[in-house]
């Protein structure tokens, strides 16, 4: 929804003070949908220089790349919207300040109070949103991610190989090496595999290999040429030395173990947990909301500077209040995960003093004049 379409659907009267609170939603929300677009372009510009290399290196199959970035991106607005409204706060009432907009405000009538609603009616609009993106999206992102990754490295593909490296799948219960690659004619030159299956270690050295691909089942087979192959067993007098001409080595895919990951966890699994990890991530992702609203309210006070003073006078103070706070939530959250704090306070005592902070900064008396401070 466009700023401008915004600031009318707000339910506000049709009164001075209403049109005036719409006026600062726009002036807040204009900015803030610009700043998220810029700060997710460059997350995502950081996202696929990170994977590309993971595709160059043979890590990753390229056909993830956009969905890797798409799923990290939606984690990441967890954090980026929150960020963004707080500043976009801060910048509005700046220049509302510096152009002497509040003044004006002040001498029609317009009370410190009502721009406290507005702001913090669009805050709690927005919350709304990361609420969602917390409890919902955050984690369902995190369990495709995972699963992508989990994929990628249970896949032996030749095709991403690079001379030089050990390859292993998931539980490294397969390693490939090559000593060359020749790309144009999709061999491989001194190879190496290890596999490892019920006690028996199979070790193959080939001069050359190439992998052949089923063209109805897509399954991948690994053709070694001129090696030798060494069955090695735990149980003695079990090993056994062949040489071969051609060899054929099926590469199956290997199965992908589910594993339990707090990030990934279900909000209502967390709920029933008493796990200190578990308990830091739900309470994580409950403060996030509230969060958003107190940093934005915190984002008033923030924003007031003397007139002809400059619109970004105190955003520099505003970036420092961001990363203490974020900075001090971090910290609460790894006491909670080894156990130094327990569920109660847990993380809420830093919201609960963010709140305090903010209470006091919005209460404190307004004299007559304050807008010329």
């Amino acid at each position: 929804m466009a700023p401008r379409s915004i600031a009318r659907w707000w339910p506000w009267p049709r009164s001075r003070g209403g049109l005036l609170g719409r006026y600062v939603v726009r002036e807040i929300a204009g900015p803030a949908a610009f700043v998220s677009a810029v700060l997710i372009t460059v997350f995502v510009a950081y996202l696929l220089a990170r994977f590309l290399a993971d595709v160059v290196d043979g890590m990753l199959p390229s056909r993830t790349i956009a969905l890797l970035v798409l799923l990290r991106t939606a984690i990441a607005l967890e954090v980026l919207v929150p960020i963004t409204l707080f500043l976009c706060v801060v910048m509005a009432l700046g220049r509302l300040h510096a152009d002497s907009e509040i003044v004006a405000m002040s001498a029609l009538g317009v009370s410190p109070t009502r721009i406290v609603r507005a702001v913090a009616a669009l805050a709690v609009t927005v919350a709304v949103g990361v609420a969602a993106l917390s409890l919902v999206v955050r984690p369902w992102a995190y369990e495709e991610s995972y699963r992508l990754r989990a994929e990628a490295g249970a896949e032996v593909n030749l095709d991403r190989f690079k001379a030089g490296r050990f390859y292993a799948r998931q539980r490294g219960e397969y390693v490939v090496f090559a000593e060359h690659s020749d790309t144009t004619a999709e061999r491989l030159a001194g190879v190496f595999v290890h596999s490892e299956e019920r006690g028996v270690r199979h070790v193959v050295f080939a001069r050359e290999a190439y992998q052949r691909v089923d063209p109805v089942t897509g399954d991948r087979t690994l053709v070694a040429l001129h090696g030798h192959h060494y069955r090695i067993s735990t149980a003695e007098g079990g090993d056994r030395s062949v040489g071969f001409a051609r060899m054929e080595m099926p590469l199956r895919t290997e199965p992908i173990v589910p594993e339990y990951r707090r990030k990934a966890a279900s909000t209502a699994i967390l709920a029933g947990s008493r796990d200190p990890m578990d308990v830091a991530e739900l309470q994580w992702r409950l403060t996030t909301p509230l969060a958003t609203v107190l940093l934005a309210l915190l984002g008033i006070p923030l924003g007031r500077a003397v007139p002809r003073q400059g619109r970004y006078a105190r955003f520099a103070s505003a970036v420092v209040a961001y990363a203490a706070y974020y900075n001090l939530k971090s910290m609460a959250k790894t006491w909670v995960e080894h156990g130094t704090v327990g569920p109660v306070p847990g993380l809420w005592w830093v919201d609960v003093l963010l709140g305090a902070v903010v209470l006091l900064l919005l209460w404190r008396p307004w004299p007559p004049g304050w807008w010329r401070r």
